[in-house]
């Protein structure tokens, strides 16, 4: 008896299995950390290898919990969306490093493609604005740097991480489901395969991509030597249209915002192309049956991380769950601000060089202040993006909110006062799984309709209500201004 869905969630700083029933029901969780590698200044690497190792042994872990591969229905794969994969189609074996999303070693690549006036074909193309962000710069610069991958001619193999996973699982399917594809800058809005114009201005082969495929589907089946048997491939999703299918926003103008290494906010656009005169980004939402939804999306480089960067590296956390105790001990942040742009600032500044900074320190400042200054953050880059997305008219009436840091109730309350709109938390914060679980459901013909999955397997949600006064607010907000355009100068 199959009763499953097994969801492999490849994050940035850590890859899970876990494992749904077809009422959202999450059973079992199977986790380990991976290790990232800044072996240069803006430079943000995984090792692809690891990343393959602990990914397969989470997912073995948990399907032996459900006693076999017969008690798994289907596959569901979701993944940090742009890192870059190379490999060996006759190994699998991995070329070289990933090179994560993160990753800015492309921004003078990126500059020199803005010089020369590139970037608004590339917009009205894909979507997407010239930066490091994606992957096709990643792998214009790997196939320039890396040797190994010249060697390799006609075995060389590109891949989002879920095109790598599918490789791998499967020993030799090489697909990308268009969600992800949308991401590398190398896909048309509108178009069924990978854009000729957009290949040679990156001179990309085209025989080293995979095919492209639907969101939900049976796209083949796992090696029976893997699970003691042959488990199928059902769905594939970007990790941020993951979160978007499973916090239910499939009607046009529904927003979530997910808060976990980065913060990424997404409007539902339904099948109507969305177009952005505010630096916002367009993207494909999901398609399935051959029938494509579109999304408005503005990306933050650093939030999640920013925790733990003052976790590990500042030594001012002990934990991150610490952060809402601290928050909480002062009644205001005595006017510290924090611009995370640890990693440059994503929309709508898009500004790869820019550095973060800490302002308004003085000797009153204690670590609480810096703390909830962090926390603060997530709502002034939220509020950002706010106003870039009322300017391209689609302004959030309401919000939902997942991922791991908005477990924090504090920053949760914070971003309703900030956004001064309602927001949504799930009783279940992983929508980003919940999502892929929806897609595999639907491909393996449990559900006929993305919208039954919804119905099915959404959990219900909390509500934050604005508490917050306009002046207070304003004051905040001017502060935020003026320390965002010390690090913009």
């Amino acid at each position: 008896m199959r009763e499953y869905v097994l969801v492999i969630d490849e994050g940035t700083t850590s890859t899970r299995a876990m494992l749904f029933d077809l009422e959202g029901k999450c059973h079992r969780v199977a986790q380990d950390e991976l290790t990232q590698y800044f072996p240069a200044p803006g430079h943000v690497e995984h090792d692809a290898a690891e990343i393959w190792d602990k990914s397969l042994k989470a997912a073995q872990a948990v399907v032996k919990w459900a006693g076999g591969a017969e008690h798994i229905i289907a596959i569901g794969i979701t993944n940090q969306r742009e890192t870059m994969v190379a490999w060996d189609k006759r190994s699998g074996e991995p070329l070289g490093p990933a090179i994560v999303w993160q990753d800015r070693r492309t921004a003078q690549m990126c500059e020199k493609m803005k010089q020369d006036d590139l970037e608004g074909l590339v917009q009205h193309t894909t979507g997407l604005l010239l930066d490091p962000y994606f992957s096709a710069s990643k792998m214009a610069w790997a196939l320039e740097n890396w040797p190994d991958l010249k060697s390799a001619g006609e075995n060389l193999a590109f891949g989002t991480i879920e095109s790598y996973l599918m490789f791998r699982l499967t020993h030799g399917l090489h697909v990308s489901d268009v969600s992800n594809a949308s991401r590398t800058m190398l896909l048309a809005l509108d178009g069924n395969s990978w854009d000729d114009e957009m290949l040679a201005l990156f001179a990309i082969p085209k025989s080293a991509l995979p095919a492209l495929v639907d969101n939900a589907g049976e796209y083949g089946h796992t090696a029976p030597s893997l699970f003691g048997g042959p488990i199928a491939i059902c769905g594939s999703t970007g990790d941020q249209q993951a979160a978007l299918i499973g916090q239910g926003c499939l009607a046009v103008g529904e927003t979530k915002a997910t808060f976990g290494t980065g913060a990424f906010v997404l409007t539902q656009n339904g099948p109507q192309i969305a177009r952005s005169s505010n630096r916002l980004l367009s993207t494909i939402s999901h398609q399935i049956g051959g029938v494509r939804h579109y999304a408005l999306e503005g990306s933050v480089f650093v939030a999640g991380s920013l925790m733990q960067w003052l976790r590990d590296d500042l030594g001012l956390l002990a934990s991150a769950d610490e952060s809402e105790k601290l928050a909480r001990s002062v009644e205001h942040s005595e006017g510290v601000y924090i611009v995370p742009a640890l990693t440059g600032l994503g929309a709508p500044h898009w500004q790869s060089e820019a550095r973060g900074a800490i302002t308004g320190l003085s000797f009153a400042s204690n670590k609480a202040h810096i703390v909830r200054a962090a926390l603060e953050a997530m709502a002034y880059q939220s509020h950002d993006l706010k106003s870039a997305f009322a300017g391209d008219g689609a302004d959030w009436c309401a919000l939902r909110i997942d991922g791991g840091m908005v477990a924090n109730d504090w920053m949760a309350q914070d971003l309703a006062n900030v956004l001064d709109i309602t927001v949504s938390r799930p009783a279940f914060v992983e929508s980003t799984a919940l999502g892929a679980a929806m897609l595999a459901a639907v491909g393996a013909g449990c559900f006929a309709t993305l919208e039954d999955a919804v119905t099915a397997m959404r959990p219900d949600s909390d509500d934050f209500v604005s508490e917050m006064d306009n002046d207070v607010r304003e004051k905040r907000l001017k502060g935020w201004r003026a320390a965002l355009a010390k690090v913009l100068a």
